[in-house]
């Protein structure tokens, strides 16, 4: 496997891509290609078709990029480059977070004054990782009054078969923080 270059003007998203990217998302992978180079190329099938990298491709078109970093995947059936085209999507979904470490480093990164904004997290998440992942109790722990301001109604989407679970786990958090003003429907 080697990388290439190809034209950009060459390369088209697959049509039937089923991950979307907000206009948000590719300026922060834009601003990343920026900071620290096109460190991960994209996937394209023997006949050009893109494969993997349907966001970078977006991010180089914002950035006006005349070529990028390609590697050409080869032998692969259909059914494999359409399989592929999701794994790569979905399985890094399943990943999760050291939060201790991840707050390490990115301590580290503040205190070097470096620009936290490439890595992808907003304000509130890095505030989150920052000072802990616990909410803020004197927050909560309000009257129904005194919290009224602050109300929001979060809907939970999920399949069907994992309702009646998702439901039950959402009472038993707020039971077990005593949340007063809280009802899960």
């Amino acid at each position: 496997m080697s990388i290439e270059y190809r034209a950009l003007a060459t390369l088209a998203p697959y049509e039937r891509n089923a991950r979307t990217h907000s206009a948000a998302q590719v300026a922060q992978i834009a601003a990343s290609i920026k900071e620290f180079g096109f460190t991960n190329p994209l996937l394209i099938g023997e006949a050009g078709d893109l494969i993997a990298g349907h966001g970078r491709l977006a991010a180089a078109h914002l950035l006006e990029m005349a070529t990028v970093p390609v590697i050409v995947l080869r032998g692969l059936s259909d059914a494999q480059r359409k399989a592929l085209r999701i794994a790569d999507n979905r399985l890094p979904l399943s990943a999760g977070w050291d939060e201790a470490l991840l707050a390490a480093e990115i301590e580290d990164l503040k205190l070097e004054e470096y620009n936290l904004d490439v890595m992808g997290f907003d304000a509130a998440e890095l505030e989150h990782v920052l000072n802990g992942w616990a909410p803020n109790m004197d927050a909560i722990n309000k009257t129904p009054a005194e919290n009224a301001a602050m109300l929001a109604t979060i809907k939970v989407k999920c399949f069907q078969s994992v309702a009646g679970i998702v439901s039950e786990a959402v009472k038993a958090a707020v039971d077990a923080l005593s949340l007063d003003g809280v009802t899960v429907e």
